[in-house]
């Protein structure tokens, strides 16, 4: 099937944009062309691609089909790199999964060396953003591990240093007997969210295996320090968050010298892999110099 560009332009558009009227503004022509270029494309693949807002969101089918817009669209600017043409009318958009310590850590440098580039990210843990790519719903994604992806590239950028960390307070009040199972397994932890397994991950290597603490959950990385610098429980953070901290005082290590190292990979799918090779070069660049190697 043969899609026409200014209807998969419209698509594209109203999910970037979240409603059809900023769609129009965006492109430069009335929300009702861009509405009659939505239906037009839904009466062509004959379902749903919008659900209409506000905000305007996609359907499975229309993020997937807007998802095969963008990776059109970077293809083209490829050809159009390597053939040393124009540039084209608008920046090419780059939808990858990423874990929110990454993003908060070493990932916007890297973006801010793709400056031609514009990012769509999804936020997922690191031992998951590999679904999104294995679903073809992101076109790159930050994972962890070693494995590829079928279908996909693996550039190794190095590994995010993890520290067990809590305010001396709530050691004092929580762990003052030691690191033990007993004092652990009642010291409420901090937790991202139910994906998340970085506490049990260094529980099982440095204390027992099995522990359930109580738990917070807080979906944010810098959340997370700032419950810890609280006192309400303990969490993994990456060190590079904490230094100050932990220097200042307000953040101890549960146990010294037990960090947890996290290998993360760039996975580009092989189809994408040329087009997105700048980016690629920018990305392993910047995680390098951020990372252990």
């Amino acid at each position: 099937m043969q899609f026409v560009p200014n209807q998969l332009a419209a698509l594209r558009s109203v999910l970037r944009h979240g409603s059809f009227e900023a769609a129009a503004q965006s492109l430069g022509v009335t929300a009702s062309a861009i509405s009659q270029r939505v239906k037009a494309l839904e009466d062509r693949t004959g379902t749903a691609l919008v659900h209409r807002g506000p905000p305007s969101t996609g359907t499975a089918a229309g993020l997937r089909l807007a998802k095969h817009a963008e990776d059109v669209a970077l293809l083209e600017d490829q050809v159009a790199r390597d053939l040393a043409l124009s540039a084209p009318g608008s920046a090419a958009q780059l939808r990858c999964a990423i874990n929110a310590d990454s993003l908060a850590t070493w990932f916007i440098p890297a973006m801010a060396a793709c400056p031609d580039l514009l990012f769509d990210l999804v936020i997922d843990d690191q031992d998951h953003s590999a679904d999104w790519l294995r679903r073809g719903e992101v076109s790159a994604a930050v994972t962890c591990g070693n494995k590829p992806v079928g279908g996909c590239t693996l550039h190794d950028l190095g590994a995010l240093r993890y520290v067990a960390t809590a305010s001396p307070s709530f050691v004092a009040r929580w762990l003052a007997e030691g690191v033990t199972t007993t004092t652990l397994s009642a010291a409420p932890c901090l937790v991202f969210n139910a994906k998340d397994a970085l506490q049990r991950r260094w529980m099982e290597t440095y204390v027992a295996p099995g522990l359930a603490p109580p738990a917070h959950f807080l979906p944010s990385s810098q959340a997370f320090i700032e419950a810890a610098k609280a006192g309400l429980g303990w969490g993994m953070n990456p060190l590079s968050l904490v230094q100050d901290a932990l220097a200042a005082g307000d953040l101890v290590e549960l146990v010294p010298g037990t960090p947890l190292d996290v290998p993360l990979g760039w996975q580009v799918s092989r189809v994408m892999a040329a087009a997105l090779g700048p980016a690629t070069r920018a990305i392993v660049r910047t995680a390098r110099q951020h990372l252990l190697q």
